[in-house]
């Protein structure tokens, strides 16, 4: 998977589709936002407030993750969390495999 690729504007950009796609919405202007890990003091404050059309933060082990492919770039995280430790993202990375398979066992959650 390249970083360009996204799903097209014309197609619906429900979360289902970019999960099986494992891709970005091209709709989206703004960059995903990212976690920085040594500042993130795990309250999990910016998992409950991401709303459910995206989904896109996870706790994966002691971290927690934002999934680029998954992340609008709205600011709802950043307002939740008590520490600013959620960034822009202007060089995000495709997401790999091994979150890809966490996302698929934890999307229950986010239902």
């Amino acid at each position: 998977m390249s970083l360009t690729q996204e799903i097209p504007v014309q197609e619906a950009p429900e979360r289902s589709d970019r999960l099986a796609l494992q891709a970005r919405h091209s709709g989206w202007k703004k960059p995903p936002r990212r976690i920085e890990p040594s500042e993130c003091i795990g309250c999990d404050m910016c998992v409950r407030s991401c709303p459910t059309e995206f989904g896109a933060i996870f706790d994966y082990g002691l971290d927690v993750v934002i999934v680029p492919e998954l992340c609008s770039g709205c600011p709802v995280c950043i307002m939740a969390c008590p520490v600013d430790c959620i960034y822009v993202d202007d060089e995000w990375r495709p997401t790999g495999d091994e979150m890809w398979n966490h996302v698929g066992l934890s999307d229950g959650d986010h239902k």
